[in-house]
């Protein structure tokens, strides 16, 4: 999972997306040719690091052994990586600004680093807790966001990440909302699955009756497992192996929290979170070798009858 080989591609279009982003930006900011006297100067000098490198260095955080950003920004890009980086700020100053590349970081998420919809889909949910249960009503830093739910683990205090990826383990959409937020919430399923086609497999806990209707009404039929104490129904063989082959998702949500450090409860402020939350997707996009459902179709006889192969 080591991204320092990458530092120069990952820059690169870093880069060619702040430029797009600052041009569009220009095209809608509002120009004030005579400025009042009641409005206030506003300043547009350019920082000493620009937003590009910031996300680089970012991103590069999230795709080794550090497990403390400001070791790894001290003992690591401060000491070699001082030609990628020549102009590095001091490590109070980069946290100060991190703030500032929230939003291109996260359109550089959305636009640039996702995966495409190629008919078959997964979604899950995982829970994003901000500090111990025993902490909660004493955590400062994210009362009025946060809030208590429960998952297969247990009760927690934070937030839920819901996420989409195709059968290649790519990233397709993802949410955060509060942890009791129902998975099966129709303002954020409908946000969630709005550029989707085809098949999406989920667990039992996105059975819902309307929930199957509004997407099928949108060209998406989702596939769920059934409860006990539901009556067995007839399924098509091919979903039933698909349904199987869920732990992809819950792969890439192991692979988030503890390759790419998604989660842990020394947060300071709520846009540094969102910060390190959007990172480490970003970062995730990079890997070389991500879980995958290796797919072919084999022409068989005359007919050319096509016939799925999994592996």
């Amino acid at each position: 999972m080591k991204l320092i080989s990458k530092v120069t591609e990952i820059y690169c279009i870093a880069d060619d997306f702040c430029k797009e982003y600052e041009l569009e930006l220009n095209k809608k900011a509002l120009s004030l040719s005579k400025p009042s006297p009641n409005t206030p100067k506003t300043r547009n000098r350019k920082g000493r690091m620009s937003d590009a490198e910031m996300i680089t260095i970012l991103v590069l955080f999230h795709s080794n052994t550090f497990r403390n950003f400001k070791h790894f920004y001290l003992f690591y890009v401060c000491r070699e990586l001082k030609e990628e980086f020549p102009n590095l700020l001091s490590y109070t100053r980069f946290v100060e600004r991190m703030p500032r590349v929230a939003i291109p970081l996260l359109l550089f998420l959305k636009l640039a680093l996702m995966g495409e919809c190629t008919g078959i889909t997964f979604i899950d949910s995982t829970r994003i807790p901000v500090c111990e249960n025993k902490r909660e009503y004493s955590n400062r830093v994210f009362k009025g966001y946060a809030h208590k739910g429960k998952s297969t683990m247990g009760w927690y205090y934070g937030f839920k990440l819901h996420l989409l990826c195709n059968e290649r383990g790519e990233l397709l959409n993802f949410a955060l909302t509060k942890a009791n937020v129902d998975d099966r919430n129709p303002e954020v399923f409908n946000n969630l699955t709005k550029d989707l086609f085809g098949k999406l497999y989920a667990d039992k806990g996105y059975i819902s009756q309307s929930l199957f209707a509004s997407l099928f009404d949108r060209g998406v039929h989702i596939v769920t497992g059934i409860r006990t104490n539901m009556k067995n129904r007839l399924m098509d063989v091919h979903d039933k192996i698909m349904l199987r082959k869920r732990s992809i998702i819950e792969t890439i949500n192991d692979m988030l929290k503890n390759v790419a450090q998604i989660v842990h409860t020394r947060h300071r402020s709520i846009s540094n979170f969102i910060v390190n939350l959007l990172a480490g997707m970003a970062a995730y996009a990079f890997y070389d070798t991500k879980p995958s459902i290796n797919m072919e179709f084999e022409m068989e006889g005359e007919t050319e009858a096509k016939q799925l192969t999994l592996f």
